[in-house]
């Protein structure tokens, strides 16, 4: 195994076997144990930037392989182990010895990944705090918890190891309360409701997540109508455990999914659409996933109080809830609640 990562990201030669046939290259590649460190979207990225030649030709991701093809790529180096510090402005809430509290803007990974290793939220970090405590793994100092690259609003963060494993210990038991607020397609028939649905990686595409019942993890999530209106509501959503993407998969298998979440079954929402004028060309209402973490309650690790932090809605879910309210009022729907 250690020989193998040594020779991993130096020029490698491939032989498709006797069995493969009409096979796409990304997929064949991106099914081989030397590579298993990349993600198939890695993989296509690099086959588009000429990195791979089958029969010493250069070929697209989906070309189709022959039994005995020769596959030379070259993939690579590995990333540095140290995170670059970045000049990225940060929304800070609060902050003290022990913890940084903000409010995470969309379109931004929470740690460096495969592919990403600038613009993430440890690189602004990494600037703004010359302590931070070690994280959950590699490439993540300060880290406890995530949010989606487009979900919006409050993190907490650590700055030394001791705030680090108590705050990850309240996790892990569930005593950390946290609300999102989502605005989703349709409105529930139930005004509050509990979904109890196991979560699980999607059984055909990698980077998505399904309800699977027989091997999925224990997922519970509880919610509430704040607003109804024609076609559309916004939600209050108490997740109680914290599996990876689960507001999503939630509100999907209700179907009422998040506007704007392509992934789970969103869709974009237009000014015009709202307006029901004649169709139009603009731009999107809100183009990224209509979730924002909205509030985060803990216990401090140093006083030992319980200290509770909210995030203001952004401007892109405001906007589109101001416009909901102007255009799609339902003179039978629920007021707003406070």
């Amino acid at each position: 195994m250690h020989q193998m990562r040594d020779t991993k990201y130096e020029p490698l030669t491939l032989q498709a076997g006797n069995f493969i046939k009409e096979r796409r290259v990304d997929k064949y590649l991106h099914s081989r144990p030397e590579l298993s460190e990349f993600s198939r979207s890695f993989i296509q990225s690099i086959i588009k930037e000429g990195a791979v030649k089958v029969n010493g030709k250069i070929v697209k991701p989906s070309f189709k392989l022959s039994p005995g093809d020769k596959i030379d790529l070259t993939v690579p180096e590995p990333p540095s182990k140290e995170i670059l510090p970045e000049d990225i402005p940060l929304n800070i809430i609060y902050k003290d010895d022990d913890i940084i509290v903000l409010n995470k803007q969309s379109d931004m990974l929470v740690h460096p990944a495969r592919g990403n290793t600038h613009g993430t939220l440890v690189n602004a970090l990494a600037f703004y705090s010359d302590k931070l405590s070690s994280g959950l793994g590699e490439f993540r100092p300060g880290i406890v918890h995530r949010l989606d690259r487009n979900t919006t609003g409050v993190m907490v963060v650590t700055k030394n190891d001791t705030a680090q494993w108590k705050i990850a210990k309240q996790f892990e038991r569930r005593q950390v309360k946290k609300t999102y607020l989502a605005i989703v397609h349709g409105t529930p028939e139930l005004t509050a409701d509990r979904i109890n649905a196991p979560l699980g990686v999607h059984p055909k595409v990698r980077e998505k997540y399904a309800i699977r019942p027989e091997v999925g993890k224990e997922a519970i999530t509880f919610y509430e109508v704040l607003e109804s209106f024609r076609g559309f509501s916004l939600l209050k959503m108490t997740p109680k455990t914290g599996r990876t993407h689960q507001i999503r998969v939630h509100l999907s298998y209700i179907k009422h999914p998040i506007v704007a979440d392509d992934m789970y079954g969103g869709k974009l929402v237009y000014p015009w659409q709202l307006a029901d004028a004649e169709p139009a060309v603009q731009e999107p209402v809100i183009s990224r996933v209509a979730l924002h973490a909205s509030t985060l309650e803990f216990k401090h690790p140093t006083t030992d109080e319980m200290v509770k932090f909210e995030a203001p809605l952004p401007e892109d879910m405001q906007n589109l809830l101001d416009m909901l309210r102007k255009y799609r009022r339902d003179p039978t729907s629920r007021e707003p609640k406070a």
